[in-house]
């Protein structure tokens, strides 16, 4: 049997997975990554943490069966998106800390371009909305803020990428310097029309072309990991963004087709096919994967804040030692009490955008307990998600059946069954959970031909659990209402 290696580089750790064919996961190591907050609203981490992370992880696979490890056909890798990272090209070393997808510092300069009247443009082009998230607002706050920074890109010393760019240039030892159309359309300066970095755009943020990665299809050959890093030569046949590669690993790879993944943000994609449908609703129009010259597009709602409110609720304020708590908490309860948690740490995504908001618990009463503002963080997600299915109903002309589902809350059961209450759909959780890196060993599978095509690699979904609705409609329509107030105590 033939096994297939996933790097998995997200925003709270680096993992190395390995898959059968089959989509068992027969051995994982995973490394913390520390996120640190320099101010109100800036969110970095170590680039030589995640690659030195990485490495670890992928070694251990390696060293613990020398035979098994002789099976591994191919590599794939998925990783946390517009993170941005710079880099001397001579070195290797990041002239400042990656800047994380989080990170609000941009804020005004977005604002700046949006009075200067650019957006229509920049949206046209990306299908994307001016917003700090993206990568190249970070791309020239590096070059502006860092001493000689823009010289030495202008005389071709330094190189850009997201994680998977910067991971891949490392663990070749600097031989492949490229990214995968999924990441490079999260730039904000790649034209998903014409497939191609765009001068324009370029122009705008006064990014030099030299910096740029080369941008492939998912699957190619990305090069062969070194092997005085790793003992062994391993090709790299897949690459894709964490939520484009969830997509591919829940099988959603037909027009219409929906996926929502509950990590630390939660990202809900809808399959478009071939068309780059503009939103009217904020949401996002982006690559979902590119085979065999073929693009295919997605619809993209994305929520900055899922899983990090229940982390917040442990880690700042103490109220359970565990995450599997949660589940028994909320179950404890007959209602939320009229609690409202709204998440917006690092502002609001779609379909609000508002890079400004802040988080806010509200409603509370001296009835109150702990285990009613932890049930209003898990009923969050749902509202959540509901705000995004609205909007992608809308803009797509789909009526979503069934929607699946991945990422680290759906072992929440009351999560799982409240989201498929509030949005009045099927919920599925696959037999895969981990659904991101699966999606990188199929295209890495694909290439390595472990599969013959996507197409084969969806054909193993399984559905494991499924949820469906049981609430009145009524009563999930009175909860939500209430929860677009509390969207409103944000601002």
């Amino acid at each position: 049997m033939k096994h297939i290696l996933a790097i998995d580089q997200g925003t709270s750790s680096s993992r190395a997975i390995l898959f059968t064919e089959d989509g068992d996961i027969v051995s994982t190591y995973q490394q913390d990554v520390k996120l640190t907050y320099p101010q109100d609203g800036w969110v970095e981490q170590s680039p030589r943490e995640m690659v030195d992370n990485t490495i670890w992880a992928v070694k251990s696979i390696i060293d613990e069966d020398a035979e098994r490890a002789k099976t591994i056909a191919a590599i794939g890798i998925t990783n946390q998106r517009e993170t941005t990272i710079v880099w001397n090209r001579e070195t290797g070393e990041p002239i400042y800390d990656a800047i994380v997808w989080q990170d609000r510092r941009t804020s005004e300069y977005c604002d700046d371009l949006r009075r200067d009247g650019v957006e229509d443009m920049v949206r046209a082009k990306t299908g994307l909305l001016l917003d700090p998230y993206f990568s190249a607002t970070k791309v020239k706050w590096i070059l502006d803020h860092v001493d000689g920074a823009q010289k030495s890109a202008e005389n071709g010393d330094l190189l850009f990428g997201s994680v998977d760019t910067y991971l891949l240039w490392s663990l070749t030892k600097g031989a492949v310097h490229a990214t995968d159309v999924s990441n490079a359309s999260r730039t904000m300066i790649y034209n998903i029309n014409e497939m191609k970095w765009d001068d324009d755009l370029l122009k705008l943020f006064n990014i030099p072309p030299s910096m740029l990665p080369e941008v492939r299809g998912n699957i190619s050959d990305f090069g062969q990991l070194c092997v005085d890093q790793f003992g062994a030569s391993l090709c790299v046949g897949g690459m894709a963004g964490d939520q484009q590669s969830a997509m591919i690993g829940q099988g959603c790879i037909a027009p219409g087709m929906v996926k929502s993944t509950y990590g630390t943000g939660c990202f809900l994609l809808m399959n478009m096919g071939g068309d780059a449908k503009l939103s009217t609703h904020k949401l996002l129009t982006t690559i979902a994967n590119k085979v065999d010259g073929k693009v295919s597009y997605a619809l993209e709602g994305a929520i900055f804040n899922a899983g990090t409110a229940i982390q917040f609720l442990r880690d700042n304020l103490g109220l359970f030692d565990k995450a599997s708590e949660t589940e028994g908490m909320a179950q404890s309860l007959t209602d939320n009490g009229g609690v409202y948690f709204v998440p917006a740490f690092t502002g609001l995504g779609a379909p609000y955008w508002n890079p400004a908001a802040r988080g806010v618990i509200c409603g509370l009463t001296r009835d109150t307990s702990k285990a009613h503002i932890v049930r209003a963080a898990l009923e969050a997600q749902a509202f959540q998600t509901r705000d995004l299915i609205e909007s992608m109903e809308k803009d797509s002309g789909y009526a979503i059946k069934v929607l699946r589902i991945d990422g680290g809350l759906v072992v929440n059961g009351f999560m799982c069954q409240f989201l498929a209450d509030m949005i009045g759909v099927s919920v599925e959780v696959p037999r895969i959970v981990e659904s991101t890196a699966w999606g990188a060993a199929c295209l890495a599978g694909v290439q390595a031909g472990v599969f013959s095509s996507l197409e084969d690699s969806a054909s193993r979904w399984q559905c494991a659990k499924r949820y469906e609705p049981m609430a009145k409609k009524e009563d999930m329509d009175a909860l939500y209402s209430k929860w677009k107030k509390a969207v409103l105590k944000t601002y």
